[in-house]
């Protein structure tokens, strides 16, 4: 079980927590598309994905929350001109923000939050690692899609290049 404490200071804080990954990224040499973007734009995109944390540790695993929200935000890196690298180590300082939050505000209080992190961060790390694996798909899916609207390439180079066989259509 999560504690509801841990759930509520993610949506309500998701502002606060925003604002440390949006540090995280202005200290991050390897996230050039990223320090283009203003505060703004930062802090919001941050906070959305704290919030949907916070709803998927309320109300359980949706995949197809998960999977929608980071294919959609694989998509729009890919229009945006970043790099999938980018984008997936941008979520990796994500995890980071929480788990510090875990275990230097929440988990030390008492012996039973520090046992009831244990479980939350498990979840927390499959969220992450679910959003990283979403990423990847929306932005190749997007890849896929706007090379072979614009390259009629042959279904072997697709195969070679594409693995995913969700991309390949076979008709």
């Amino acid at each position: 079980m999560i504690d509801r404490i841990l759930i509520d200071t993610l949506n309500i804080k998701s502002r606060d927590f925003a604002v440390k990954w949006e540090n995280l990224i202005r200290n991050n040499e390897h996230l050039k598309h990223y320090q283009d973007k203003d505060d703004e734009t930062l802090i919001e995109a941050g906070r959305n994905c704290f919030r949907l944390l916070s709803r998927i540790l309320d109300r359980g695993f949706d995949h197809s929350l998960i999977e929608n929200f980071f294919a959609e935000f694989g998509k729009k890196h890919l229009h945006g001109g970043f790099p999938v690298s980018e984008a997936i180590f941008s979520l990796n300082l994500m995890q980071k923000v929480v788990i510090e939050f875990i275990m230097t505000e929440f988990a030390p209080e008492n012996p039973m939050r520090m046992y009831q992190s244990l479980g939350a961060l498990t979840r927390i790390a499959e969220f992450f690692l679910l959003g990283s694996f979403y990423i990847t798909k929306g932005f190749l899916e997007e890849a896929y899609t706007g090379v072979s609207s614009h390259d009629k390439g042959s279904k072997d180079f697709f195969k070679k290049f594409f693995k995913d066989d969700c991309f390949i259509d076979e008709k």
